[in-house]
C-alpha cells in the first residue's frame, strides 16, 4: 500500500515552529489562488474532507501492517523457541543416556573390586579365626579408648570411617597354664624346670623388682612367673627357642629376649648372695668337711675347669678351636672355658668365665680374679686342691705327676683324687642340670659369660636348698686340661706336700686302694 503525496498529509505535520513566527505550505498556495476565493473554498472544503478519511485509512493501514510485522515476528520468535526446546531435550536425553553408560561402567569396575576383596577375605580367614576373643576385646576397647582420648577423628588408608585393627597372634599357653596351676604335681614340676615349686617362688620373689615390667597400651606385660619360668625350662631342656616359643605361647624373638634379660638379672641380683668366697666362719666349716673325708687339712676348696662347645666364631676362631676335644670327637670343634671353685656340697664359691677353648688351665687359673687375690696374700692357710693341669704353688695343692711313685705320694694323690671328684662332679651335676651347656648353644658369644653364670648361680640355689637330681640327668665330664712344662712353683709347697703324704701313710689316714 502505497501513501499518498503532499496534498493528502496534514499542514500540521510538515509546521515548522520556530522564533520567527510560523510559516505553512497551505498558507502560500492560499495566497497564490487568491482570485478564485470562493471555488477554492469549496474546493478545499472537499479536499479536507477527503484527506480526513485518506488520513484515517492511511493510518488504520500503518497500524495493520505494524501489527501483521508484530505477528510475523512473534510467530518467528515462537518458532525459535520451539526448535530450541527440541534441540535441549535431544541433548539432554543424550546427556543422561552418556551418563547412565559411565555409570553402569564404573558399577561394574566396583563390582570387579569386591570380587577381589572378597577374595583376599577368604584367604586371611583362617588369620582372622585364630585371632583370641581376649586381644579382640582388648583391642577393640584399646581404639574406642584412644578415640575418645584424641580431640580429632582417627583416620586410616580407606577413610575416615575405618579404624585400624591392632592383631596379635594367637600361641597356644596351654602347657605353661597347667605347670602354673596350683593343682600341678611338685613332681612333674621339677622334672620339667629342675627344681621345686617352693625354690622356684623363692627365685620369682627374689627377681621380681628386677623383670618386672609394666603394662603398655598394646598388650599386658609377660607375669614375673612366666618370664623366669621361660629362662629356667631353657636351660634346662637346652631345647631350641622355637620349642620354648610353643611351649609358652610367646615369640620366639620375645623367648631369646626373656631368657636374656632373667639371665642378667640373676647375675646381678642373685650372683652377690649365692656365689661368695665364704668368710671366716664358712671357710672353717669347709676345712673341716674336706679334713674329716680325706684327712688333708685345711682344704678350702676344689678347683676344676670345663669347655662349654660353641659355634665356630668369625673373629679370631683359632683362639677357641679346643684340641683335645676335636680328637675326641673326631671333628673341629670350638669351646669357652669355665673355671669354678667348689666347697664339699659342690657349691661354687668362685666362678671364672669366657676365657678361650685353646688356653690351658694354668693359663685361665692366672687370668682369673682369684689368682690375682690370691697372689696378695689373701689365702693364709688354705689350699685350694687342682688337678695335674695346674701348677703346684702356695695355696694349690695338686697329685703327684712323675712315674715311680711311693707309697706315701699313692696315698695323697688317691685321698687329693677325691676332693678332685668333689669339683669333676659339681660340674657335672652342674652340665646334667642345665641341659644347654651340653650342647653349642645359640647364644652369641659376647652374651654366653652371662648365661654359664646364671647357671652356676641356680646350681648353688639348688644344691644349698637340696634340690635333688634324677638319675636319667648324670652327665659324664672329661677332662680336657693338659700337664703344665713347669709343675713346680714353689719350693715351701713341695715341702708341705711331702710332708702330708708322709701323715697320710703313717698316720693311718691312706687308703689302700693303691695295693
Amino acid at each position: 500500500m502505497e501513501i499518498g503525496s503532499f496534498p493528502f498529509l496534514s499542514p500540521e505535520g510538515f509546521s515548522n515552529n520556530g522564533e520567527g513566527g510560523e510559516f505553512s505550505w497551505f498558507q502560500e498556495m492560499e495566497n497564490w489562488f487568491n482570485g478564485n476565493g470562493k471555488k477554492k473554498g469549496r474546493k478545499d472544503g472537499e479536499e479536507s474532507l477527503v484527506n480526513e478519511e485518506l488520513k484515517k485509512n492511511g493510518s488504520r493501514d500503518i497500524t495493520s501492517s505494524i501489527l501483521l510485522l508484530d505477528d510475523g515476528a512473534k510467530q518467528e520468535q515462537h518458532q525459535w523457541f520451539t526448535d530450541s526446546n527440541q534441540e535441549r531435550a535431544v541433548f539432554e536425553a543424550n546427556y543422561k543416556n552418556e551418563v547412565q553408560e559411565m555409570n553402569d561402567y564404573f558399577d561394574q569396575i566396583q563390582s570387579h573390586y569386591t570380587e577381589m576383596n572378597e577374595l583376599d577375605d577368604s584367604r586371611n580367614k583362617r588369620a582372622r579365626k585364630s585371632s583370641s576373643p581376649v586381644a579382640n576385646t582388648a583391642t577393640a576397647a584399646l581404639v574406642s579408648a584412644g578415640n575418645s582420648d584424641n580431640a580429632g577423628p582417627s583416620h586410616s588408608g580407606s577413610g575416615s570411617g575405618h579404624q585400624r585393627r591392632l592383631w596379635v597372634k594367637d600361641r597356644s599357653k596351654d602347657w605353661w597354664d597347667k605347670c602354673n596351676h596350683p593343682d600341678f604335681s611338685d613332681e612333674e614340676f621339677k622334672r620339667a624346670f629342675r627344681m621345686s615349686k617352693a625354690t622356684f617362688d623363692m627365685i620369682c620373689e627374689e627377681l621380681e623388682p628386677a623383670v618386672m615390667k609394666k603394662n603398655t597400651m598394646l598388650r599386658d606385660a609377660i607375669p614375673v612367673r612366666q618370664r623366669v619360668a621361660v629362662c629356667i625350662w631353657r636351660l634346662a631342656t637346652g631345647e631350641p627357642l622355637r620349642m620354648v616359643s610353643k611351649r609358652f605361647g610367646l615369640g620366639i624373638s620375645t623367648c631369646h629376649k626373656l631368657v636374656l634379660e632373667v639371665c642378667a638379672a640373676i647375675k646381678t641380683v642373685l650372683m652377690p648372695k649365692f656365689v661368695q668366697w665364704p668368710d671366716g666362719t664358712k671357710m672353717k666349716k669347709i676345712k673341716d668337711e674336706f679334713e674329716s673325708a680325706t684327712g688333708i687339712p685345711n682344704v678350702g676348696g676344689s678347683i676344676y675347669t670345663t669347655h662349654i662347645p660353641i659355634i665356630a666364631p668369625k673373629a679370631n676362631a683359632s683362639a677357641y678351636f679346643n684340641k683335645t676335644l676335636t680328637e675326641r670327637t673326631q671333628k673341629n670343634s670350638y669351646s669357652i672355658t669355665l673355671q669354678g671353685i667348689v666347697d664339699k656340697n659342690c657349691v661354687f664359691t668362685d666362678v671364672c668365665i669366657g676365657w678361650p677353648g685353646s688356653m690351658s688351665n694354668e693359663q685361665i687359673l692366672e687370668k682369673s680374679a682369684f689368682y690375682q687375690s690370691a697372689t696378695k696374700g689373701h689365702l693364709k692357710d688354705i689350699w685350694v686342691v687342682g688337678s695335674k693341669g695346674h701348677p703346684l704353688m702356695d695355696w694349690v695343692l695338686v697329685p703327684y705327676s712323675h712315674q715311680n711313685l711311693t707309697w706315701a705320694q699313692h696315698a695323697f694323690n688317691e685321698k687329693i683324687g677325691e676332693i678332685e671328684k668333689v669339683g669333676k662332679g659339681a660340674f657335672a651335676r652342674l652340665k646334667g642340670r642345665w641341659s644347654c651347656l651340653q650342647k653349642r648353644t645359640e647364644v652369641k658369644l659376647q652374651e654366653l659369660p652371662v648365661v654359664l653364670g646364671a647357671c652356676c648361680v641356680l646350681h648353688n640355689i639348688c644344691e644349698i636348698r637340696g634340690e635333688g637330681m634324677e638319675a636319667e640327668l648324670k652327665f659324664e665330664v672329661f677332662d680336657d686340661d693338659v700337664i703344665p712344662e713347669n709343675n713346680l712353683r714353689s719350693r715351701a709347697a713341695v715341702q708341705a706336700r711331702d710332708h702330708i703324704a708322709h701323715n697320710l701313710l703313717h698316720h693311718g689316714l691312706a687308703g689302700t686302694g693303691f695295693l
